[in-house]
């Protein structure tokens, strides 16, 4: 995968860019890289127990969950595009797009990753974040540099969908499955990076923490050990 150069992650929310990229961002950063992440809002509206955080705090909460993930994963060039959070079905403002095609035009990234058009979760602010990147990358992007939509295999789907089912993580179409011999990238986490993404993540408490406690370390480490992306586009 060194052949990834340069990355790019185009994200909606705070944590999305653990799930699925932390292993791959960390990797190439060992390997000297750069390594770039976006993200489109600071989740304020993904508050999962009021009690413990009330949504009049969530973005300040998320922000320092961020910042503490990018940290341990070597990631020291984020930028944060501002826009609302507010639900799963209301879509980002079309002003988001300007923001990521100037940043595609200013790091020139070779491979850019996202969500693909289906949104991983049908989450309406995933899918506007795949709509722009690759749309960035046909306007702004360099040859032969290309973009990678998230997705998960067969064997991913079938053993770990239903353990997030009773979380509503995932609505009914979604994930998108793609079998591993069409996969663009198939990172399978070695111990040490997957024992890194796990710490990682773990920093966005607020969003992961009642699902960690509840799903166990053993099925939660391994569910993260992969990383799988399809081909989106290449500019040619």
């Amino acid at each position: 995968m060194d052949e990834l150069g340069t990355i790019l992650g185009v994200w909606a929310h705070p944590d999305d860019e653990a799930y699925l990229s932390a292993g791959l961002m960390a990797r190439a950063v060992r390997n000297g890289s750069r390594v770039v992440c976006v993200t489109a809002t600071r989740g304020e509206g993904g508050s999962m127990d009021e009690d413990r955080w009330p949504s009049a705090t969530m973005g300040g909460v998320r922000t320092a969950e961020l910042e503490q993930c990018l940290a341990i994963l070597g990631v020291d060039e984020h930028t944060w595009l501002d826009l609302p959070d507010i639900d799963m079905d209301t879509g980002l403002p079309d002003e988001g797009y300007a923001r990521v095609r100037e940043i595609v035009t200013d790091v020139q990234p070779d491979t850019i990753i996202t969500f693909g058009p289906d949104g991983m979760t049908d989450h309406a602010a995933h899918r506007d974040v795949s709509r722009w990147a690759t749309q960035a990358l046909r306007e702004a992007g360099k040859p032969g540099s290309s973009v990678h939509y998230a997705t998960v295999t067969p064997e991913w789907a079938e053993e770990f969908v239903p353990i997030w089912e009773p979380f509503n993580v995932f609505r009914p179409g979604t994930p998108v499955v793609t079998p591993r011999d069409e996969l663009s990238i198939d990172y399978r986490l070695p111990a040490d990076i997957n024992d890194l993404k796990v710490k990682a993540i773990l920093e966005h408490k607020s969003q992961v923490g009642a699902i960690f406690e509840a799903v166990g370390e053993d099925v939660w480490w391994r569910e993260m050990s992969t990383e799988s992306f399809r081909l989106g586009e290449e500019k040619r």
